[in-house]
């Protein structure tokens, strides 16, 4: 049967490829060979053009030999060795430049993410959406990791109004001009169907099968919690103000200002019907405090709206090593 989805056979655009496959790794040396031969499995049955591209983010263990074996071995390998741990967004924006495919899958290394899921996640984007998301609807993983999870999930949805259920899930499948278009920095990677819906592109979801993890330990930690809802407030900035930042600040600004000057204008009307303030030197102080925070926030937003008149930096890293 060919499960070559109609999109890729119609496509006015050309490519060279049909898919990039584009995986980070830290300390997977154990699930590397056996995911690549779960993903030769599923794609050698298609009419499929493929390349992997392993990102090693700076593993201490032996992956990057297993990975050189891999190249070896198969055309289709590619990978990018980073000198130390950069963090999973820079891997993405490594594979996300070198991506060649008309359409794009990311994966974890670890064998929870199945590659059986690829021609899935193709179809559903041939239905006209622009990147497919992943939910793990039923997850092996310590209670530690899930409920937090299922709490960031609720709030991200409530706060970007995106229906879907797992953001944060690696296996996604992308069209090439999202992953060229959105910019993934910091650990903005968990926000990329919020990045992609602030670009205007269509974000859908369908279930996909989840694994224990069967080598090697989990990268998540409680402290990834705190850091994903302070990025979650980033992502919003830079959707709704990024181009007009001193609307946003000069908006609490003038707030804060107005306010303050009220409370210093009831000040001075005491002082001059009375000679005295009548023992309000708190509300003084907090008339000054919000004038102050008024001018503050004004020019905050006038230095923000200065600097994104500028060139945006991208995500940063150091490569050691390049298997093309």
């Amino acid at each position: 049967m060919n499960t070559q989805p109609q999109s890729i056979a119609n496509s006015e655009q050309t490519y060279p490829i049909d898919l990039t496959l584009i995986i980070p790794l830290l300390n997977e040396e154990e699930s590397l060979r056996p995911l690549v031969e779960k993903i030769r499995d599923t794609l050698n049955g298609t009419n499929l053009t493929y390349e992997i591209i392993f990102i090693d983010d700076g593993s201490t263990d032996g992956s990057m030999q297993v990975l050189e074996e891999l190249h070896a071995a198969h055309t289709e390998i590619h990978v990018i060795q980073f000198r130390r741990n950069f963090g999973k967004a820079a891997a993405y924006t490594a594979g996300f430049q070198r991506a060649k495919g008309q359409f794009v899958i990311t994966m974890d290394a670890d064998l929870q993410d199945d590659p059986a899921e690829i021609p899935g996640l193709l179809a559903k984007l041939d239905e006209g959406y622009d990147l497919v998301s992943g939910w793990k609807k039923k997850r092996f993983d310590p209670m530690g990791k899930t409920l937090p999870s299922k709490f960031f999930n609720w709030v991200t949805g409530r706060v970007s109004g995106i229906k879907i259920h797992d953001f944060n899930c690696g296996l996604k499948a992308y069209r090439n001009e999202v992953v060229k278009d959105v910019r993934v920095f910091g650990e903005l990677h968990r926000y990329i169907p919020v990045l992609a819906d602030l670009e205007g592109y269509r974000v859908g979801e369908i279930p996909v099968q989840h694994h224990p993890r069967q080598f090697g330990v989990t990268k998540y930690g409680m402290g990834r919690l705190l850091k994903g809802f302070l990025d979650l407030l980033t992502v919003m900035y830079i959707g709704k103000y990024m181009g007009r930042p001193l609307h946003l600040f000069g908006t609490m600004g003038l707030i804060f200002g107005v306010l303050g000057m009220g409370v210093n204008g009831f000040i001075v009307f005491l002082w001059s019907q009375t000679g005295t303030i009548q023992n309000r030197h708190p509300l003084l102080t907090l008339g000054v405090l919000l004038t102050v925070l008024g001018v503050q926030f004004i020019c905050t937003g006038l230095l923000a709206d200065m600097l994104t008149r500028g060139p945006q930096p991208g995500e940063k890293y150091n490569v050691r090593k390049t298997l093309e």
